[in-house]
Protein backbone atom coordinates (compact mmCIF):
# COMPACT_ATOMS: atom_id res chain seq x y z
CA UNK A 1 0.00 0.00 0.00
CA UNK A 2 1.46 3.30 -0.95
CA UNK A 3 1.73 6.48 1.61
CA UNK A 4 -1.12 8.33 0.02
CA UNK A 5 -3.30 5.20 0.10
CA UNK A 6 -2.70 4.33 4.43
CA UNK A 7 -3.24 8.34 4.26
CA UNK A 8 -6.72 8.13 3.06
CA UNK A 9 -7.56 4.80 4.48
CA UNK A 10 -6.50 6.54 7.91
CA UNK A 11 -8.47 9.32 7.19
CA UNK A 12 -11.59 7.31 6.79
CA UNK A 13 -11.05 6.55 10.74
CA UNK A 14 -10.96 10.02 11.91
CA UNK A 15 -13.39 10.88 14.84
CA UNK A 16 -13.85 13.95 17.49
CA UNK A 17 -10.85 15.73 18.03
CA UNK A 18 -11.05 16.78 22.28
CA UNK A 19 -10.62 20.42 23.03
CA UNK A 20 -8.90 19.09 26.26
CA UNK A 21 -7.29 16.28 27.50
CA UNK A 22 -7.37 14.60 31.46
CA UNK A 23 -4.06 13.26 32.44
CA UNK A 24 -2.38 13.69 35.97
CA UNK A 25 0.68 12.00 35.39
CA UNK A 26 3.66 12.17 33.20
CA UNK A 27 5.12 8.94 31.95
CA UNK A 28 8.38 9.56 33.62
CA UNK A 29 6.98 10.31 37.10
CA UNK A 30 4.79 6.68 36.67
CA UNK A 31 7.91 4.99 36.10
CA UNK A 32 10.04 6.29 39.26
CA UNK A 33 6.53 6.23 41.61
CA UNK A 34 5.35 3.42 40.23
CA UNK A 35 5.14 1.33 42.98
CA UNK A 36 3.68 4.05 45.46
CA UNK A 37 0.48 4.53 43.10
CA UNK A 38 -2.72 3.04 43.96
CA UNK A 39 -5.28 4.55 42.48
CA UNK A 40 -6.76 5.05 38.96
CA UNK A 41 -4.64 7.42 37.12
CA UNK A 42 -4.72 9.20 33.63
CA UNK A 43 -1.67 9.39 31.04
CA UNK A 44 -1.54 10.48 27.26
CA UNK A 45 0.76 10.37 24.53
CA UNK A 46 1.60 8.69 21.04
CA UNK A 47 1.16 4.89 20.28
CA UNK A 48 4.88 3.76 19.23
CA UNK A 49 3.79 0.01 18.90
CA UNK A 50 1.15 -2.44 18.90
CA UNK A 51 0.86 -6.16 20.05
CA UNK A 52 -2.26 -8.33 19.60
CA UNK A 53 -3.31 -11.36 21.54
CA UNK A 54 -7.01 -12.29 20.22
CA UNK A 55 -9.26 -10.59 23.00
CA UNK A 56 -6.22 -8.13 24.25
CA UNK A 57 -3.85 -5.98 23.09
CA UNK A 58 -0.68 -4.49 24.14
CA UNK A 59 1.01 -1.31 23.13
CA UNK A 60 3.26 1.41 23.98
CA UNK A 61 2.78 4.73 24.61
CA UNK A 62 5.17 7.79 24.29
CA UNK A 63 4.24 10.98 25.90
CA UNK A 64 7.44 12.86 25.45
CA UNK A 65 9.13 12.23 29.07
CA UNK A 66 9.15 8.23 28.62
CA UNK A 67 7.51 4.93 27.07
CA UNK A 68 4.75 2.46 29.52
CA UNK A 69 2.88 -0.58 28.13
CA UNK A 70 -0.72 0.02 28.10
CA UNK A 71 -2.71 -3.34 28.46
CA UNK A 72 -6.44 -2.77 26.71
CA UNK A 73 -8.37 -6.13 27.07
CA UNK A 74 -12.29 -6.76 25.80
CA UNK A 75 -13.65 -7.71 29.07
CA UNK A 76 -12.12 -4.37 30.96
CA UNK A 77 -13.23 -1.49 28.41
CA UNK A 78 -16.45 -3.29 26.76
CA UNK A 79 -16.94 -5.15 23.29
CA UNK A 80 -17.66 -1.43 22.16
CA UNK A 81 -14.78 0.27 23.07
CA UNK A 82 -12.05 -2.69 22.26
CA UNK A 83 -13.86 -2.73 18.89
CA UNK A 84 -13.46 0.84 18.09
CA UNK A 85 -9.81 0.47 19.50
CA UNK A 86 -8.67 -2.36 16.84
CA UNK A 87 -10.89 -0.68 14.16
CA UNK A 88 -9.81 2.92 14.43
CA UNK A 89 -6.24 3.02 16.28
CA UNK A 90 -2.94 3.37 14.20
CA UNK A 91 0.59 3.39 15.51
CA UNK A 92 1.23 7.23 15.65
CA UNK A 93 -2.01 8.37 16.66
CA UNK A 94 -2.09 9.73 20.34
CA UNK A 95 -5.11 8.83 23.09
CA UNK A 96 -5.76 9.26 26.57
CA UNK A 97 -6.02 6.45 28.85
CA UNK A 98 -7.05 5.49 32.30
CA UNK A 99 -6.39 3.03 34.64
CA UNK A 100 -4.50 0.95 37.22
CA UNK A 101 -1.01 -0.19 37.22
CA UNK A 102 0.63 -3.50 37.25
CA UNK A 103 3.44 -5.66 36.68
CA UNK A 104 3.24 -8.34 33.87
CA UNK A 105 4.58 -12.10 34.09
CA UNK A 106 8.05 -10.50 32.73
CA UNK A 107 8.06 -7.82 35.65
CA UNK A 108 6.83 -5.41 32.88
CA UNK A 109 5.41 -2.19 34.44
CA UNK A 110 2.19 -1.60 32.63
CA UNK A 111 -1.08 0.37 33.01
CA UNK A 112 -4.49 -2.14 32.26
CA UNK A 113 -6.96 0.24 31.16
CA UNK A 114 -10.42 1.27 31.55
CA UNK A 115 -11.36 3.89 29.68
CA UNK A 116 -10.08 5.71 26.49
CA UNK A 117 -10.16 8.04 23.67
CA UNK A 118 -8.49 9.05 20.63
CA UNK A 119 -6.76 12.32 21.09
CA UNK A 120 -5.59 13.12 17.43
CA UNK A 121 -4.86 11.00 14.58
CA UNK A 122 -1.95 10.28 12.88
CA UNK A 123 -2.55 10.00 8.88
CA UNK A 124 0.97 9.18 8.06
CA UNK A 125 2.88 6.03 9.29
CA UNK A 126 6.18 6.61 11.65
CA UNK A 127 8.85 5.26 9.71
CA UNK A 128 9.63 1.86 10.86
CA UNK A 129 13.04 1.39 10.55
CA UNK A 130 14.48 5.55 10.62
CA UNK A 131 17.78 4.08 11.75
CA UNK A 132 18.18 2.55 8.51
CA UNK A 133 17.51 5.91 6.53
CA UNK A 134 20.95 6.66 4.75
CA UNK A 135 19.78 10.24 3.68
CA UNK A 136 21.46 12.11 6.52
CA UNK A 137 19.80 15.25 4.41
CA UNK A 138 16.37 14.05 4.54
CA UNK A 139 17.00 13.18 8.41
CA UNK A 140 17.98 16.86 9.16
CA UNK A 141 14.90 18.27 6.82
CA UNK A 142 12.42 15.74 8.86
CA UNK A 143 14.37 16.43 12.15
CA UNK A 144 10.67 16.11 13.50
CA UNK A 145 11.11 12.79 12.80
CA UNK A 146 14.86 11.97 13.46
CA UNK A 147 14.14 13.21 17.20
CA UNK A 148 10.72 10.97 17.32
CA UNK A 149 12.63 8.12 16.02
CA UNK A 150 16.23 8.57 17.30
CA UNK A 151 16.68 8.49 21.06
CA UNK A 152 20.39 9.93 20.96
CA UNK A 153 19.41 12.91 18.81
CA UNK A 154 16.71 13.35 20.98
CA UNK A 155 19.38 13.63 23.93
CA UNK A 156 21.48 15.83 21.97
CA UNK A 157 18.64 18.34 22.08
CA UNK A 158 17.90 18.08 25.91
CA UNK A 159 21.61 18.27 26.44
CA UNK A 160 21.99 21.54 24.77
CA UNK A 161 19.45 22.62 26.61
CA UNK A 162 20.91 22.40 29.99
CA UNK A 163 24.44 23.47 28.65
CA UNK A 164 22.76 27.08 27.81
CA UNK A 165 21.06 26.97 31.05
CA UNK A 166 24.28 26.21 33.41
CA UNK A 167 26.07 28.64 31.12
CA UNK A 168 23.76 31.73 31.77
CA UNK A 169 23.61 30.76 35.75
CA UNK A 170 27.79 30.48 35.96
CA UNK A 171 27.65 33.97 34.20
CA UNK A 172 24.78 35.50 35.97
CA UNK A 173 26.41 34.42 39.48
CA UNK A 174 29.76 35.58 38.15
CA UNK A 175 27.69 38.62 37.98
CA UNK A 176 27.65 39.21 34.11
CA UNK A 177 24.88 40.64 32.50
CA UNK A 178 22.86 39.31 29.66
CA UNK A 179 21.74 41.64 27.52
CA UNK A 180 19.89 41.69 23.49
CA UNK A 181 21.63 43.56 21.05
CA UNK A 182 20.34 44.50 17.61
CA UNK A 183 19.36 41.63 14.88
CA UNK A 184 19.00 43.89 12.02
CA UNK A 185 22.17 46.17 11.66
CA UNK A 186 23.20 48.92 9.24
CA UNK A 187 26.30 47.84 9.12
CA UNK A 188 27.77 44.21 8.33
CA UNK A 189 30.55 44.12 11.64
CA UNK A 190 32.07 42.30 14.19
CA UNK A 191 33.01 39.45 12.20
CA UNK A 192 35.04 38.65 8.79
CA UNK A 193 31.98 37.46 7.11
CA UNK A 194 29.64 37.18 3.67
CA UNK A 195 26.34 38.86 5.40
CA UNK A 196 22.78 38.07 4.45
CA UNK A 197 21.50 41.47 3.50
CA UNK A 198 17.24 42.16 3.70
CA UNK A 199 15.25 46.07 2.91
CA UNK A 200 13.50 47.78 5.23
CA UNK A 201 10.14 49.38 3.37
CA UNK A 202 9.29 52.17 5.58
CA UNK A 203 12.68 53.36 6.28
CA UNK A 204 14.24 52.67 2.83
CA UNK A 205 16.98 51.60 3.92
CA UNK A 206 19.31 48.29 3.13
CA UNK A 207 20.05 46.31 6.35
CA UNK A 208 22.13 43.51 7.46
CA UNK A 209 21.63 40.32 9.28
CA UNK A 210 24.33 40.54 12.17
CA UNK A 211 27.45 38.63 11.62
CA UNK A 212 28.62 39.25 15.48
CA UNK A 213 26.81 41.36 18.51
CA UNK A 214 30.63 42.13 19.29
CA UNK A 215 30.20 46.17 18.15
CA UNK A 216 26.81 46.82 19.86
CA UNK A 217 28.21 45.12 23.35
CA UNK A 218 31.49 47.01 22.91
CA UNK A 219 28.69 49.99 23.41
CA UNK A 220 27.63 48.77 26.30
CA UNK A 221 31.04 48.77 27.39
CA UNK A 222 31.59 52.23 26.73
CA UNK A 223 28.19 53.10 28.69
CA UNK A 224 29.31 52.15 31.98
CA UNK A 225 28.84 48.09 31.73
CA UNK A 226 31.82 46.17 32.89
CA UNK A 227 30.28 42.95 32.21
CA UNK A 228 27.92 41.85 29.68
CA UNK A 229 27.40 38.76 27.50
CA UNK A 230 24.83 37.94 24.78
CA UNK A 231 23.51 34.18 23.47
CA UNK A 232 21.89 34.45 20.53
CA UNK A 233 21.69 33.93 16.85
CA UNK A 234 24.51 34.84 13.68
CA UNK A 235 23.73 34.80 10.42
CA UNK A 236 26.58 34.30 7.65
CA UNK A 237 25.74 33.79 4.14
CA UNK A 238 28.69 31.71 3.37
CA UNK A 239 29.21 27.96 3.28
CA UNK A 240 27.71 24.79 4.85
CA UNK A 241 29.45 21.56 6.56
CA UNK A 242 29.61 19.65 9.73
CA UNK A 243 30.95 22.71 11.97
CA UNK A 244 28.93 25.55 10.21
CA UNK A 245 25.39 27.06 9.71
CA UNK A 246 24.34 30.32 7.97
CA UNK A 247 22.31 30.62 11.21
CA UNK A 248 24.06 29.75 14.34
CA UNK A 249 23.70 30.60 18.35
CA UNK A 250 27.00 32.36 19.45
CA UNK A 251 27.97 32.96 22.93
CA UNK A 252 30.31 36.31 23.45
CA UNK A 253 31.07 38.04 26.17
CA UNK A 254 32.95 41.30 27.61
CA UNK A 255 34.95 42.42 30.74
CA UNK A 256 36.33 45.96 31.16
CA UNK A 257 39.40 46.32 32.45
CA UNK A 258 40.78 42.58 31.71
CA UNK A 259 43.16 40.80 29.47
CA UNK A 260 43.39 38.13 27.19
CA UNK A 261 45.38 36.29 29.90
CA UNK A 262 42.43 36.82 32.71
CA UNK A 263 39.97 35.60 29.96
CA UNK A 264 42.22 32.67 29.35
CA UNK A 265 41.96 31.55 33.48
CA UNK A 266 38.00 32.87 33.61
CA UNK A 267 37.55 30.66 29.77
CA UNK A 268 38.99 27.36 31.63
CA UNK A 269 37.00 28.01 35.01
CA UNK A 270 33.59 28.33 33.41
CA UNK A 271 34.03 25.16 31.01
CA UNK A 272 35.43 22.76 33.94
CA UNK A 273 32.90 23.91 35.80
CA UNK A 274 30.31 23.50 32.80
CA UNK A 275 31.50 20.40 31.91
CA UNK A 276 31.43 19.15 35.65
CA UNK A 277 27.53 20.26 36.16
CA UNK A 278 26.54 18.82 32.98
CA UNK A 279 28.30 15.70 32.66
CA UNK A 280 29.03 14.98 36.36
CA UNK A 281 32.63 14.08 35.38
CA UNK A 282 35.95 15.46 34.06
CA UNK A 283 36.11 13.55 31.01
CA UNK A 284 34.07 13.51 27.98
CA UNK A 285 34.26 11.40 24.60
CA UNK A 286 34.17 13.20 21.17
CA UNK A 287 34.39 10.63 18.42
CA UNK A 288 37.43 8.04 19.34
CA UNK A 289 39.00 10.66 21.79
CA UNK A 290 38.31 10.76 25.11
CA UNK A 291 39.21 14.36 26.22
CA UNK A 292 40.01 15.36 29.69
CA UNK A 293 39.37 18.93 31.94
CA UNK A 294 40.89 17.66 34.98
CA UNK A 295 44.40 19.24 34.45
CA UNK A 296 45.31 23.02 33.37
CA UNK A 297 44.81 23.55 29.89
CA UNK A 298 47.50 23.53 27.38
CA UNK A 299 49.33 26.49 26.13
CA UNK A 300 51.09 26.59 22.66
CA UNK A 301 52.06 29.58 20.76
CA UNK A 302 50.33 30.19 17.11
CA UNK A 303 53.72 29.53 15.00
CA UNK A 304 54.98 26.19 17.51
CA UNK A 305 51.67 24.74 16.41
CA UNK A 306 52.91 25.51 12.59
CA UNK A 307 56.08 24.22 13.77
CA UNK A 308 55.16 20.79 15.54
CA UNK A 309 52.28 19.43 13.01
CA UNK A 310 52.70 21.67 9.42
CA UNK A 311 56.77 20.71 9.34
CA UNK A 312 57.64 24.57 9.02
CA UNK A 313 60.78 25.51 11.27
CA UNK A 314 60.29 29.37 10.73
CA UNK A 315 56.88 30.08 10.29
CA UNK A 316 57.43 33.19 11.95
CA UNK A 317 59.71 34.41 9.68
CA UNK A 318 57.55 32.96 5.97
CA UNK A 319 56.91 35.31 3.08
CA UNK A 320 53.72 34.62 1.28
CA UNK A 321 55.23 32.94 -1.27
CA UNK A 322 56.23 30.60 1.46
CA UNK A 323 52.87 29.95 2.99
CA UNK A 324 51.11 29.94 -0.18
CA UNK A 325 53.88 26.75 -1.64
CA UNK A 326 53.39 25.59 1.93
CA UNK A 327 49.48 25.22 1.63
CA UNK A 328 49.47 24.31 -2.41
CA UNK A 329 51.14 20.60 -1.30
CA UNK A 330 48.83 20.40 1.54
CA UNK A 331 45.73 20.66 -1.45
CA UNK A 332 44.61 23.67 -0.35
CA UNK A 333 43.59 26.61 -3.00
CA UNK A 334 45.47 29.87 -2.85
CA UNK A 335 43.82 33.29 -4.18
CA UNK A 336 45.43 35.87 -5.51
CA UNK A 337 44.02 38.00 -3.10
CA UNK A 338 44.39 36.41 -0.03
CA UNK A 339 47.10 37.63 2.37
CA UNK A 340 49.99 35.91 4.18
CA UNK A 341 47.99 35.78 7.13
CA UNK A 342 44.93 34.22 5.01
CA UNK A 343 46.60 31.45 3.48
CA UNK A 344 48.58 30.96 7.10
CA UNK A 345 45.18 30.10 8.99
CA UNK A 346 43.71 27.89 6.17
CA UNK A 347 46.83 25.62 7.14
CA UNK A 348 46.14 26.21 10.09
CA UNK A 349 42.41 25.13 9.72
CA UNK A 350 43.15 22.56 7.74
CA UNK A 351 46.33 21.11 9.30
CA UNK A 352 47.11 22.59 12.75
CA UNK A 353 44.18 22.30 14.33
CA UNK A 354 42.41 19.05 13.95
CA UNK A 355 45.52 17.44 15.58
CA UNK A 356 44.73 19.28 18.64
CA UNK A 357 42.69 17.22 20.57
CA UNK A 358 43.27 17.66 24.44
CA UNK A 359 42.00 21.32 25.67
CA UNK A 360 44.29 23.67 24.22
CA UNK A 361 45.35 27.48 24.19
CA UNK A 362 47.05 28.58 20.93
CA UNK A 363 48.42 32.15 21.69
CA UNK A 364 50.44 34.95 20.15
CA UNK A 365 48.82 35.19 16.38
CA UNK A 366 50.73 37.71 14.14
CA UNK A 367 48.94 41.43 13.75
CA UNK A 368 47.24 40.29 10.66
CA UNK A 369 45.08 38.16 11.99
CA UNK A 370 42.91 40.27 14.25
CA UNK A 371 42.47 43.55 13.38
CA UNK A 372 40.86 44.60 16.76
CA UNK A 373 43.46 42.78 19.09
CA UNK A 374 45.95 44.84 20.88
CA UNK A 375 49.45 44.47 19.75
CA UNK A 376 51.74 42.54 22.32
CA UNK A 377 53.61 45.47 24.42
CA UNK A 378 56.95 43.09 23.77
CA UNK A 379 56.67 42.41 19.89
CA UNK A 380 54.32 44.79 18.47
CA UNK A 381 54.01 42.32 14.80
CA UNK A 382 51.77 40.22 17.17
CA UNK A 383 48.72 40.23 19.20
CA UNK A 384 46.93 39.17 22.36
CA UNK A 385 44.43 36.80 21.31
CA UNK A 386 43.97 33.18 21.88
CA UNK A 387 41.93 30.31 20.26
CA UNK A 388 40.60 27.56 22.79
CA UNK A 389 41.49 24.28 20.80
CA UNK A 390 39.43 21.08 21.42
CA UNK A 391 39.00 17.71 19.94
CA UNK A 392 40.12 19.67 16.84
CA UNK A 393 37.36 22.42 16.82
CA UNK A 394 37.45 26.07 17.94
CA UNK A 395 35.64 26.42 20.81
CA UNK A 396 36.42 30.02 21.88
CA UNK A 397 38.29 32.84 20.13
CA UNK A 398 39.20 36.18 22.34
CA UNK A 399 42.02 38.43 22.83
CA UNK A 400 42.80 41.76 24.66
CA UNK A 401 40.62 44.58 23.22
CA UNK A 402 42.24 47.08 20.82
CA UNK A 403 41.50 50.68 22.41
CA UNK A 404 44.38 52.37 20.93
CA UNK A 405 41.58 54.54 18.12
CA UNK A 406 44.78 55.33 16.35
CA UNK A 407 45.90 51.89 15.73
CA UNK A 408 42.37 50.70 14.96
CA UNK A 409 41.52 53.74 12.76
CA UNK A 410 44.69 51.92 10.31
Amino acid sequence: MSLEEIREERIKKIGYYPVSVSRNFEIADVIIKFSKIKKPIFVVGRIRAIRSHGGSIFFDIDDGTGLLQAYIKEDEVGKAQFSLFTETIDIGDFVELKGTLFKTKKQEKTIKISKWRIIAKSLRPLPEKWHGLKDVEERFRKRYLDLLMNKEVKERFLLRSKIISEIRNLLDKDGFMEVETPILQNLAGGALAEPFTTHHNALALDLYLRLAPELFLKKLLVGGFNKVYEMGKDFRNEGIDATHNPEFTMLELYESYCDAEYLRGFTEKILKELIKKVCQKKEITYGENKISFAKKFSVISYFDAFKRTALMPEPEKARREDFSLRAKQFGIEVEDFETKEKIADNIFKKICRPKIIQPTFVIDYPVGSSPLAKRKPDNPEMIDRFQLIIGGLEIVNGFSELNDPIDQRK
